[in-house]
């Protein structure tokens, strides 16, 4: 056992680039879900129509299209792929279409181009990075969006939204699925046990970490075996201390992964994934764990789990749902700690991109830009929509609701997950470029400066130079 120690305000100059709008969204984040409880407030606002329990007419209008067959790629697996198909389940009965989901690999540019080599491309893809949606634009894969699909988006999603969306100006992608990727949960029953407190800072979790580790249970659950979680815990630590400025040109690399602020982020970082007795399994078992297994660990086994938290986005409801424990009870959350000045707020999100210029691929790209489809798969959990017209009360609970709002009142003023801007080969590839370093970094986090060369090594050569 090492003690892990610090010195208290040595890193707290670099925050204060952050611009006031996103310290109030963080504000709001950390307000919003400490002061809701785990109840399910499934009355709440019923007179609301499709979000509230009631049904009212629809808000989009869709043609007929009896005989028109249309295919729908994504990476979705599990319960979010079934969720998803009570969507598309929707859209058919609406129009007389008939929607086949296609199960993609990632990375899914990779399955798409070998689809389309092939004869045989989907009619729709859900991108899950601009990066990607912006080299089907490039290959000539994708189709910019009708009018109509265009007008459903600007008046349900704001500006920050539809401009992820664009490439060279036109209008290609509809954010259907966004994500909060600020956010801890942990086992409550194991807080209450080791009397560990909700943190704010990086300082508190480093504190709380060590009360939960003298109660006999290991602090954290990381799934390592997916590089994408481990790209999320360095751009939440990177925003919050290095600022949104920064962090926006390191998204463009227009500075380099050598620059000092990588380093002091990566030395942050090395401050828990360095504890080997903070990680379940150690760094070893955290590399053979997978996302899914990292959070039903965290909440199986009643107070004595493998790990007390496990960070990721909202989207680990779903995870949390394939055990016992309950969202909001037993699972509990609070918002990503400031490690500057203010707490980070990172989204990311999946697009409905056009592939075949086709009626129907331009109405599922309608529908899916309207508050019917998003608020369909709020009511079913562990999915979140930045249309800002589906009502609160379309989620099944209130830890939920209130992620949900936070995100629609942080407006346009959020940040964008880093490793999805960049190239998929750099930002989005299982076992190459950003992701295969900071596996590397995991193993051993002594080594920030050869981490960071390789970093800037990878990036060079995905970026371009």
């Amino acid at each position: 056992m090492r003690t892990t120690s610090r010195t208290i305000g040595t890193r707290r100059t670099a925050g204060k680039t952050t611009r006031a709008v996103t310290a109030l969204a963080a504000g709001a984040l950390a307000f919003s879900l400490t002061a809701c409880g785990g109840g399910d407030d499934g009355d709440k606002d019923k007179e609301d129509g499709p979000s509230g329990g009631t049904e009212a007419a629809p808000s989009v209008t869709l043609p007929k299209l009896d005989g028109a067959s249309l295919e729908v790629a994504a990476v979705w697996t599990g319960t979010e792929q079934a969720n998803f198909k009570k969507v598309l389940a929707e859209f058919e009965k609406r129009t007389g279409a008939k929607v086949t989901f296609v199960p993609a690999q990632d990375p899914i540019i990779n399955f798409l181009g070998s689809k389309i080599a092939g004869g045989q491309p989907p009619d729709v893809a859900m991108l899950p990075q601009p990066g990607a949606i912006k080299q089907a634009v490039d290959k000539g894969w994708a189709k910019p969006l009708g009018a109509e699909a265009v007008k459903e988006l600007g008046e349900n999603y704001s500006r920050g939204w539809q401009d992820i969306g664009k490439v060279g100006g036109k209008q290609y992608g509809v954010y259907y699925k966004a994500a909060n990727k600020s956010l801890i949960w942990y086992n409550a029953q194991v807080f209450e046990n080791a009397g560990a407190s909700e943190p704010t800072t990086w300082d508190e979790l480093l504190t709380t970490a060590r009360t939960v580790y003298d109660s006999g249970v290991t602090p954290f659950s990381i799934g390592g075996a997916d590089g994408w979680t481990l790209t999320d815990w360095f751009e939440n630590v990177y925003l919050s201390q290095a600022g949104p400025e920064k962090y926006d040109r390191l998204a463009k690399h227009e500075i380099k992964w050598t620059d000092p602020s990588v380093k002091e982020a990566l030395t942050t970082l090395a401050e828990i994934w360095g504890e080997k007795d903070y990680l379940a399994g150690g760094a070893r078992g955290a590399l053979q764990t997978e996302f899914p297994g990292s959070v039903t660990q965290t909440f199986t086994g009643g107070d004595q789990p493998k790990a007390g938290m496990v960070y990721e986005g909202d989207f680990v409801q779903v995870n949390i749902g394939e055990t016992e424990a309950e969202v909001g009870t037993d699972a509990k959350v609070f918002p990503f700690p400031a490690v500057g000045d203010t707490a980070p707020v990172v989204s990311g999100g999946d697009a409905a991109v056009v592939l075949k210029d086709s009626k129907a691929a331009q109405a599922l790209a309608t529908f899916l830009a309207s508050p019917d489809a998003a608020t369909i798969q709020a009511k079913l959990g562990g999915y979140l929509s930045p249309n800002k017209n589906v009502k609160a009360s379309a989620y099944p609970n209130d830890v939920q609701r209130k992620i949900a709002e936070a995100l629609v009142a942080a407006g346009d003023d959020f940040r964008f997950d880093m490793s999805d801007q960049a190239p998929q080969a750099f930002g989005g590839t299982p076992g190459k470029g950003e992701w295969k370093v900071l596996q590397d970094f995991l193993k051993n986090p002594k080594d920030v400066a050869g981490a960071q060369r390789k970093l800037e090594a990878e990036a060079a050569a995905a970026y371009g130079g």
